[in-house]
């Protein structure tokens, strides 16, 4: 029997056709997270409500990475199954900076200012035979 789609860690995205990164903003000061907490970090009010975030941002800066990260926590391909990847921050309408993998390693397509969009693909078959599904940003259509 194949598995099924499970998200990397639950609740830091919707699913469907246009997922949307869950966040929090706080209702006393408007500060806004992702992810998602119960409190807020600027001010420390407990009032941090769930929010969702905009698909789309702007590239804020990036780097592509070349080798697999430590691990753990890293816990994607090793060896010979890594491939290189895109590595950004998108800096969203909300004003939040997201730090997230990018769907295109080449250092030729990247500019800082370009506009991005949230993205899900697959980052690696967990013991179960399930996909643990990411987030990702690619540049907007």
């Amino acid at each position: 029997m194949a598995g099924k789609q499970i998200p990397v860690h639950p609740g830091l995205f919707t699913e469907g056709k246009s997922p949307q990164l869950v966040g929090s903003k706080c209702a006393d000061c408007s500060e806004v997270t992702f992810p998602k907490q119960s409190s807020c970090p600027k001010c420390t009010s407990e009032k941090a409500e769930e929010i969702l975030l905009s698909r789309k941002g702007t590239l804020w800066t990036w780097t592509i990475q070349h080798f697999a990260p430590p691990s753990p926590p890293y816990d994607g391909p090793q060896g010979d199954d890594f491939v290189p990847y895109g590595v950004g921050y998108i800096e969203l309408e909300e004003g939040v900076r997201v730090e997230s993998r990018l769907t295109i390693n080449d250092e030729k397509l990247f500019k800082i200012g370009m506009t991005m969009e949230l993205g899900i693909e697959k980052y690696r078959t967990d013991a179960d035979g399930n996909d643990v599904m990411t987030f990702v940003f690619q540049p907007a259509s």
